[in-house]
């Protein structure tokens, strides 16, 4: 039986060394789950090692299918062009399919959730409590029309109110939304960082949220991002194709 596909984590990379910290720990969590599924992690910038210094090893090491999988939380500019672009100058010996991003997912929905009750509310402080859906913001008007439909969805599961943020690009601000949910008359305002590894835009949220009552960890390692990884990487393998597919 052939060897299934390494499973290539890719990351942003972060000059924040919690960044790379936080990553591997996901990356730890995931091997945990499936010890039968090799996993490698690469960065585009700023930490080691590099995605393509992983993938000449992995050719190098005699690997021929790798599913590589962006840990990004929107299809923005990274995943339709960095990814993609660093891929194609692979060796041509590997067989690379590049699997979705993590967002959307009802797993992302439950690890918020899980964030929000570790910061101290309870499933009774839904209806009374507002959230806001901090994400780090982008140019892509896709990737903003994706957190705005979170917010929608995520609103319906018995929240008083959620309203989307974001950390640059785009607005409001964490702290305008945390102002309109006062106004709204919610008991209390928590926000939930729609980021994986803390870093500088994460920073950014967690000032923005100096005027809530509960502010949330990033997502990091929590076992429903894991498990999303993996359901990621299942559904790349099936079928892989001969080709760098975007």
């Amino acid at each position: 039986m052939p060897n299934k596909p390494v499973l290539l984590v890719i990351a942003h990379g972060s000059r924040d060394p919690r960044h790379a910290a936080t990553v591997h720990a996901l990356v730890r969590r995931v091997r945990a789950t499936r010890p039968d599924v090799r996993v490698e992690t690469g960065f585009l910038d700023f930490n080691v090692p590099s995605v393509q210094g992983v993938l000449e090893s992995l050719a190098v090491q005699g690997v021929r299918d790798v599913v590589a999988l962006p840990l990004l939380l929107t299809r923005a500019f990274h995943a339709k062009a960095d990814i993609p672009a660093v891929l194609a100058d692979a060796p041509p010996q590997l067989r690379i399919h590049q699997a979705d991003v993590l967002g959307p997912s009802p797993l992302l929905l439950a690890a918020l959730e899980r964030r929000l009750y570790e910061a101290g509310l309870t499933p009774a402080d839904k209806s009374s409590t507002g959230v806001v859906l901090a994400s780090a913001g982008s140019t892509d008007p896709e990737a903003i029309a994706v957190i705005a439909d979170i917010a929608r969805e995520w609103r319906h599961t018995g929240w008083c109110a959620v309203r989307p943020a974001f950390a640059s690009a785009s607005l409001p601000r964490t702290e305008d939304a945390v102002r309109e949910l006062r106004a709204l008359g919610c008991t209390r305002v928590a926000v939930a960082p729609y980021v994986l590894a803390p870093g500088f835009l994460p920073d950014r949220i967690a000032q923005g949220a100096e005027r809530a009552d509960v502010l949330a960890e990033v997502l990091g390692p929590a076992p429903e991002v894991a498990r999303l990884v993996l359901e990621r990487y299942e559904a790349a393998r099936m079928p892989l194709p001969s080709a760098v597919s975007a």
